[in-house]
């Protein structure tokens, strides 16, 4: 047995302070009477009065506020098996883990604030599967589908730009792996969400898009940075600073590049963001979501407690009446 609220069984010390009060009124009523009339006159002036009915009354008081604090705690003993039906929407996380997403244009860095995002998405998607991609001049399945989003927010802690073997940017290999990761079936529940600068310097976004499209897939795409950008500073340079230089030897600026991701997401019926630091509203991405029809993908067998409540419940309301049947002052064949 237990309790579903606990910390209102607090109320149970009301219990006797109750009765101690209805004692202690109908003891001042019974001194008034004494003041005015005899005891010898009680049989004819309160033809009702018997001598135990004060303190049953006070105690059946008692047991009602006493069976009304338990029924709020919500008692809750033998159990019961449920199959509980999944429901929700594949949703592919793909992130870019490139280099540039390492310049400092939006503060402390593109990369840092596209993590938070995404950490930010799927604690806003409880109960959908989703996955995790990482896209550089390869692209990586970081987690297939799942239908626990700690685990993207551990495998999130453990990436950084620049770590993959092959160095680059291409966005298209990325959606293709995403496109693996769905099921054939469902079409309609799948969703891609691309965080990324929007470089890219490979080919076949165009059908990559195309190839999300024909699948029903929805594209939605999250584009981190500035369109002025920064110059792109090389990791590990110690103190002294150094950027990414271009083969004419000028240094590179790292922009923004919101023409690729608006093209995806227009191409696939999905929604485009700009997002310059970790607050972004990503409001308007997850209500598109939410309002996608979902799809089964799995049950729980779950053993929950039964709601006991009715017998406490039962029992101050038989002690209620009996309090207020009982009144210690009753006229003869009246009420109180």
């Amino acid at each position: 047995m237990d309790f579903a609220r606990p910390e209102l069984l607090w109320l149970l010390p009301a219990a006797p302070l109750a009765g101690a009060a209805a004692w202690w009124a109908w003891r001042r009523r019974l001194a008034a009477a004494e003041a005015w009339a005899a005891r010898g006159l009680w049989d004819r002036l309160l033809p009702g009065y018997r001598r135990g009915r004060p303190a049953a009354s006070a105690a059946l008081l008692a047991a009602a506020v006493l069976a009304i604090g338990v029924v709020l705690a919500r008692p809750r003993w033998g159990s019961r098996e449920l199959h509980v039906e999944r429901r929700g929407v594949d949703v592919v996380f793909v992130l870019d883990t490139s280099l540039s997403m390492a310049t400092r244009d939006v503060a402390p860095d593109r990369f840092w604030v596209a993590q938070t995002l995404v950490r930010r998405l799927v604690r806003e998607l409880p109960g959908h599967r989703v996955a995790l991609v990482r896209t550089e001049g390869d692209a990586e399945v970081m987690a297939p589908l799942t239908g626990d989003g700690a685990v993207i927010g551990l495998l999130l802690d453990a990436l950084h730009p620049d770590s993959l073997p092959v160095p680059g940017t291409r966005l298209a290999p990325a959606l293709d792996r995403a496109l693996e990761l769905f099921p054939a079936e469902g079409s309609k529940h799948q969703v891609v969400v691309l965080v990324s600068d929007g470089e890219d310097h490979g080919q076949g976004l165009d059908a990559a898009a195309a190839a999300l499209r024909e699948r029903g897939v929805v594209a939605h795409s999250i584009g981190v940075g500035t369109r002025e950008g920064k110059p792109l500073e090389m990791p590990g340079t110690g103190r002294a600073v150094e950027y990414k230089r271009d083969e004419a030897g000028q240094v590179v600026v790292s922009r923004l590049v919101e023409e690729n991701l608006r093209q995806l997401s227009q191409a696939t019926g999905g929604l485009y963001l700009r997002a310059t630091s970790p607050a972004a509203d990503v409001g308007p991405l997850v209500d598109r979501i939410r309002e996608m029809e979902t799809r089964a993908y799995g049950s729980d067998l779950v053993s929950t407690l039964e709601e006991r409540f009715q017998w406490p419940l039962g029992l101050a309301v038989a002690a209620l009446f009996l309090h207020l049947a009982i009144a210690p002052f009753r006229r003869a064949g009246g009420s109180a």
